[in-house]
């Protein structure tokens, strides 16, 4: 097993957005240009763009409707890779609490962050990831990442230094999306045929870890990219929209979607190792944040992925003659640092995978 703390990859330090935002700029700064990137999409105007799939958890709990509601989680994971998920039972007053103290937390004095910022050889903290060269282009945006469980690998120097009342708003929030996330991994184990105990074998002592993003506006947002486009490698990912600002666009069918969050709910969607451990029936989508010129815009990312010590393949109860293997084996560590080690792009990570 991997010794405790262990570094699964660093990133080269890089000035705050968020401070760059908040000076008079007409222009943006040369190494927020980002001409790689495709327009953001506008050709289903002025019909609306389509919506993606809503998922009850209460539903998919209850004795009437349990059979039909997992078959629409099928097809969600089957065609979209991603959902909404409505009635998932962590309370509104929670929600609302972190979403306020997120803000408050990006909105502390830089001196104050210092202290939580990313050091030389590590990805937690504030700043950005999968920074690995100094002429790399840059996304527009901060982000505070860390890793929120399992709790004998969290860094002494961040999670127990959260000022209070957030300290204690994200230890509930990560015991609940924790909760939230094995009942869905549960259902989706269900819905795509695999041993549910498989899945509770990998995932019940996984890595949980937190990406909160700050969008700042910005002068010139057509010529920017919030976060690149790309797949995230863990099993699932819980996506609180901290305000109501939308900037989140997913690739479907080549063309990229704008998504509206729901009020209360969460944007769930397939992550690589979910991808390998269906053999490819389920998906991990390729997504990215676009921002505006007006407003700044929130969010938090919560990842569950598989226990560090483990190893990622099909699921066996997937294969068959007619079915063979898709991806080859690979140790969770492994995976997770080859994905950290370079910079972020499409499905770059679990397409090396692949038979």
């Amino acid at each position: 097993m991997e010794p405790k703390g262990t570094r699964l990859g660093s990133s080269l330090l890089v000035p705050s957005v968020q401070e760059l935002s908040k000076e008079p700029l007409l222009e943006v700064p040369p190494r927020y240009v980002r001409i790689d990137q495709e327009p953001v999409a506008t050709s289903w105007l002025p019909s609306s763009p389509p919506e993606l799939p809503i998922i009850d958890m209460q539903r998919l709990k209850s004795h009437d409707h349990a059979d039909y509601e997992l078959e629409r989680l099928h097809l969600a994971c089957k065609d979209w890779g991603f959902f909404q998920l409505i009635n998932h039972g962590i309370s509104s007053s929670l929600l609302e609490k972190v979403k306020a103290e997120t803000r408050d937390f990006f909105n502390m004095p830089m001196e104050a962050k210092k202290k939580y910022w990313q050091h030389i050889d590590d990805i937690e903290g504030f700043g950005q990831a999968f920074v690995v060269s100094e002429e790399q282009k840059l996304d527009w945006a901060d982000m505070f990442y860390i890793i929120t469980l399992p709790h004998d690998i969290r860094k002494p120097h961040l999670f127990p230094n959260i000022p209070l009342p957030f300290r204690d708003s994200l230890e509930a929030y990560s015991r609940e999306v924790k909760n939230v996330s094995m009942n869905t991994l549960m259902f989706i184990a269900k819905a795509s045929k695999m041993e549910v105990e498989d899945m509770k074998v990998l995932f019940d002592e996984g890595m949980q870890s937190m990406r909160m993003n700050y969008y700042p506006p910005c002068p010139q947002p057509e010529k920017v990219i919030g976060l690149s486009p790309h797949s995230d490698p863990q099993g699932i990912t819980f996506l609180l929209q901290v305000n109501e600002v939308v900037g989140l666009e997913i690739k479907k069918d080549g063309v990229w979607i704008p998504v509206k969050p729901l009020p209360n709910s969460f944007i769930v969607n397939i992550g690589d190792a979910l991808e390998i451990m269906t053999n490819g029936l389920y998906k991990s989508i390729e997504h990215r944040a676009i921002v505006n010129s007006e407003k700044e815009r929130l969010s938090i990312a919560t990842f569950l992925g598989p226990k560090l010590d483990g190893e990622i393949g099909p699921a066996p109860r997937l294969i068959t003659p007619e079915t063979p293997p898709k991806f080859t084996r690979v140790t969770v560590v492994d995976f997770l640092k080859n994905f950290f080690s370079r910079e972020l792009y499409s499905k770059r990570n679990i397409n090396q995978y692949r038979i």
